[in-house]
């Protein structure tokens, strides 16, 4: 007489143990990828854009070249104030064609002398230029103001915010002058609205 067993059959169960005996690693994965959909995929996480990120000098600067060919009529002088800048010759002499955006190109500076002489040099030329000297020269400006904006480098980015306030006030009409650069300087302006930093004390 045959008999029937009552016991289930064997079943196959899917481990996730490999051979070893130990889980199964995650698989790494970059974001929106085939592999990013698997169930034991680890997406990595998105590098970050670099948007504050300094942006140092990959060469040296018009302003410097010059300095070091003795280009520029000026001096450093030192006195119970501090620093100032000796001019051989009448700043209001000078040719603002030529030197204004020259002095504006080395604001990308950060190392003595030659942030000091591009910074305190741009500012002696905007208190004493006139309106017929400054104006016409604005263009000749934008490239160097947005250069230095961009490096995003703190101590940059403050001086160069100190010089258009100056060069806003130095002349009539200089703030019209700048509306239609507005596209090329804002942008950068326009992602550290929202950063509070300590930069903003230099002077």
């Amino acid at each position: 007489m045959a008999t029937v067993s009552l016991t289930k059959p064997a079943t196959r169960t899917h481990s996730t143990f490999g051979a070893s005996g130990s889980a199964s690693a995650s698989l790494p994965a970059e974001g929106f990828s085939v592999k990013s959909t698997l169930k034991n995929a680890r997406v990595k996480e998105a590098p970050s854009a670099g948007a504050f990120k300094e942006r140092p000098l990959e060469k040296a600067t018009s302003f410097r070249k010059c300095y070091e060919r003795g280009d520029f009529p000026i001096a450093l002088d030192h006195d119970t104030r501090g620093n100032k800048i000796a001019w051989k010759v009448e700043i209001e002499q000078l040719d603002y064609h030529h030197y204004l955006p020259l002095f504006f190109d080395g604001l990308k500076e950060t190392e003595h002398p030659w942030e000091f002489f591009a910074r305190q040099g741009v500012h002696d030329m905007l208190e004493h230029g006139t309106r017929e000297q400054i104006l016409p020269v604005i263009p000749q400006l934008i490239i160097p103001i947005k250069a230095a904006l961009n490096t995003r480098t703190p101590q940059v980015v403050c001086t160069t915010l100190k010089v258009l306030q100056h060069l806003v006030t130095s002349a009539d009409m200089v703030g019209e002058a700048l509306v239609p650069y507005y596209r090329q300087i804002l942008p950068i302006l326009n992602i550290f609205k929202n950063k509070k930093f300590e930069f903003w004390r230099w002077d």
